[in-house]
């Protein structure tokens, strides 16, 4: 088993030195028989490196982003959440807007 393997795992974030991509990506799976490393990326785009592609990332480990809503593939009104600053149940209170919904 390559070195580097054992010093990643799913969950963990890195930001690639050398890749199409120039954020940060989460490391979603790994398939050792297939020698495949599978990424999220913030924006929401999924990825596969083999082994040797891996290598060639020179990627670092960072914090995850701040918003992770290109992650999640969620906007806040999905939610119900609106930033009006009006005071409207669900505008400012997560758990008031959980309560009203039944959740």
């Amino acid at each position: 088993m390559a070195q580097w393997l054992r010093e990643v795992s799913i969950g963990d974030w890195f930001m690639p030195n050398v890749c199409e991509h120039d954020q940060p990506f989460e490391i979603v799976g790994i398939d050792l028989k297939a020698e495949i490393v599978l990424v999220q990326f913030a924006d929401g785009a999924v990825d596969e490196f083999d082994f040797d592609s891996w290598a060639e990332l020179e990627a670092r480990p960072c914090a995850p982003p701040n918003d992770l809503a290109g992650v999640l593939d969620t906007e806040p009104e999905d939610f119900g959440f609106i930033d009006d600053h009006t005071g409207r149940a669900g505008a400012g209170d997560p758990v008031q807007w959980l309560d009203s919904h039944g959740l």
